[in-house]
């Protein structure tokens, strides 16, 4: 799909704008701190992805509700998340979202529509589905959103999920992004196409496959799929391409491993969401460069007091080890 010309609006620019920000300053912060040995959980970053998140995110309400994977910053950071409870779930302090109990993997945030992670692939799938047919029979004029990977495809879950959805005309959008590597295993070796979206036909849902490096085409995307499934047509299936720029896990690269080269990182990185929805603001007079650089700053400072929060956020105490699991 070619990048969208519709334009947005000025509020518009600016919330995606907000969110990339947020979510890559989120994660980089933690590349840089975790070596420091202090946050004692695996850490899958999304750094480069970061607008699939933006954009899908962008076109939801406070109250659409969202499910995310074992990389699930991103996405919980678009939602609204706030930073303390995040970096404080990092710590593994009882002040953090799943009062230091989940770590990097489990971030929820039930007050923006977070609903929670699944370290599990494809786990999060039907969790999703569940909620979304809640809303159906409670008539919610709210949508559901399924994040997941492209190894997300090779699970049972997906399947059914994408079945029991289609068959209930529910108001879900899966949501694909599709770096092509699960873990290192590139999806040449798992998969005989990937063309993913095209696995929605045969389940009657509309499948799209959107450029996940360009913020406005997710988020236009994502706006016909949930005006779709307010209508009550049912799942909309996104396929975002896009590029996980550390390894798997942790805040380094991996190409030095062999399972992808450097070459290719550096070319991706030259799709930077970031630069290249600023040459749209730039090129339509959106968002002003003084007011992006304000919305960095204020970005920088909020994660920095969230860090001195989460720091000096006492620890879970021994009695509590078993509550609420």
């Amino acid at each position: 799909m070619e990048h969208s010309p519709k334009p947005i609006t000025p509020t518009i620019a600016h919330k995606l704008y907000t969110a990339l920000i947020r979510a890559r300053k989120f994660d980089e912060k933690i590349a840089e701190l975790y070596p420091q040995q202090e946050m004692r959980c695996p850490v899958h970053l999304s750094i480069g992805q970061e607008a699939v998140a933006a954009g899908v995110c962008g076109a939801l309400k406070n109250n659409d509700i969202i499910f995310s994977t074992h990389r699930c910053h991103s996405h919980t950071v678009a939602k609204g998340a706030n930073f303390k409870t995040l970096f404080a779930e990092l710590y593994g302090k009882e002040t953090g979202c799943a009062k230091g109990k989940g770590g990097s993997m489990h971030f929820v945030a039930p007050e923006v529509g977070a609903y929670g992670a699944s370290a599990i692939v494809g786990g999060n799938l039907p969790l999703a589905v569940g909620a979304a047919f809640a809303a159906k029979k409670q008539n919610k004029n709210n949508v559901v959103v399924a994040f997941f990977g492209d190894g997300s495809l090779e699970q049972g879950t997906f399947h059914e999920s994408l079945n029991f959805a289609s068959l209930h005309k529910l108001p879900i959008i899966f949501v694909c992004e599709n770096n092509e590597i699960a873990t290192c295993t590139h999806i040449s070796a798992r998969q005989p196409h990937k063309e993913l979206h095209q696995r929605a036909a045969g389940y009657r849902i509309p499948g799209v496959r959107v450029d996940g490096t360009k913020v406005t085409e997710v988020f236009f995307s994502t706006q016909r799929a949930v005006r779709r499934a307010q209508s009550g047509h049912g799942p909309t299936f996104i396929e975002a391409t896009c590029y996980r720029w550390k390894e798997h896990v942790g805040p380094n690269t991996d190409y030095h491993l062999g399972h992808r080269t450097k070459e290719e990182l550096d070319a991706w990185m030259q799709k930077d969401p970031i630069k290249l929805f600023e040459q749209i603001l730039e090129t339509h007079n959106l968002l002003p460069d003084v007011e992006r650089k304000s919305i960095v700053r204020s970005v920088e400072q909020d994660i920095e007091t969230a860090i001195q929060f989460a720091k000096q956020s006492p620890f879970p105490k021994l009695e509590a080890i078993f509550t609420d699991i």
